[in-house]
């Protein structure tokens, strides 16, 4: 037996696809000011996940390229009154230097979110044996410190050229 309340779905998850299909597909010129429209949904946590999502997907595209931090101040901006995005994007941020070999604090890592702490730990993108040294010794997570003792691991056993 089905309840034909229950058979529908809620209202918001489809705001919430249709957020991430707008989302993925915005202009750059629009980016900004359809993450503050987003955010102004009233189911806040769905509203967040789907920026949240939408940065994740930027970021991950524009890391290492020259239009990273044009666009990270821009969203910055769009989510400032938004701490759990604001941080993801300065941890973005933090990613970007340390795959780019820029300065960057043992304490910027060790006060790193868990998510951030993984991400560092097992991105290939990270080549810096002091981040993963850091993050084996004084990651916060067993699961942190495995993986970045892994992965000096296996850099110490490929063979050097």
């Amino acid at each position: 037996m089905t309840d034909p309340d229950l058979d529908e779905e809620p209202a918001e998850h489809g705001r919430y696809r249709r957020y991430l299909q707008d989302l993925d597909g915005v202009a750059e010129a629009d980016e900004a000011d359809l993450v503050t429209t987003v955010l102004r949904d009233p189911v806040m946590s769905m509203a967040q996940a789907a920026v949240n999502h939408h940065l994740e997907r930027r970021a991950a595209q524009l890391l290492t390229g020259p239009a990273f931090t044009a666009w990270a101040q821009m969203m910055a901006t769009a989510v400032a009154d938004r701490s759990f995005l604001t941080r993801r994007l300065s941890e973005w941020t933090l990613l970007r230097a340390i795959a780019l070999d820029e300065p960057w604090t043992a304490e910027d890592l060790t006060t790193a979110s868990d998510w951030f702490q993984r991400t560092a730990s097992t991105a290939q993108i990270v080549t810096s044996s002091e981040v993963l040294s850091l993050l084996a010794e004084r990651g916060r997570t067993r699961r942190v410190r495995n993986a970045a003792s892994s992965q000096l691991q296996r850099w110490d056993q490929q063979p050097r050229s």
